[in-house]
């Protein structure tokens, strides 16, 4: 069975002509690059336009993947740059997350979910703090915590220098206990 591959074995076969290895590699790492092209996006129809785009520029350009990393390292690197050259052609507006006009349009769209005990969930307020991040914070959180990366991985991914990422994580954590601590605050009031 193909899932049993590694990332570099599935390459290798996908180098050959086996397509399907290919189809294993992007079902393997579908998820998580959703995930991160969500933060960039906040549209499930643009994170899909972007995850799509990253999985073909990755299947153009898998024969320069030299494996110093590994692949979903690459892989999110690839994802970064298309994620920010797509925010640079749509401009999306960055407006402050602590205008109430932002919360209502959250609303609108539908991110506050109205089953209950997905509101009760931790994961959901942490995505929700997330969510309402600029890209970067949201980029870094989600690959140290979610995609289990190490500082220098990180780095590598982004390109930067590690102690740029450390620094930048610290900044993240503060600024999601911020927003953490506005969303559990407004949930509150709204249960009382």
């Amino acid at each position: 069975m193909q899932s049993k591959l590694s990332d570099i074995e599935l390459i290798e076969q996908t180098l050959g002509g086996n397509q399907a290895a290919y189809a294993d590699l992007i079902k393997r790492h579908q998820r998580f690059v959703f995930t991160l092209a969500m933060r960039f996006a906040k549209s499930r129809e643009d994170a899909e336009e972007i995850a799509q785009d990253c999985f073909v520029k990755a299947y153009k350009s898998l024969s320069s993947f030299q494996q110093q990393s590994k692949f979903s390292t690459w892989l999110y690197s690839i994802v970064y740059t298309t994620a920010m050259t797509f925010l640079r052609k749509k401009r999306v507006d960055t407006t402050s997350i602590d205008d109430e006009n932002v919360y209502l349009q959250v609303e609108e769209h539908g991110s506050f979910e109205n089953n209950l005990a997905e509101k009760k969930s931790r994961t959901f307020y942490v995505n929700q703090a997330i969510s309402q991040l600029l890209p970067d914070d949201a980029t870094i959180i989600t690959l140290f915590y979610n995609g289990e990366q190490s500082l220098e991985e990180i780095a590598e991914t982004l390109g930067m220098e590690a102690n740029t990422v450390k620094v930048k994580l610290f900044r993240a954590r503060q600024r999601l206990k911020e927003k953490l601590e506005k969303l559990l605050k407004h949930e509150a009031k709204e249960l009382i």
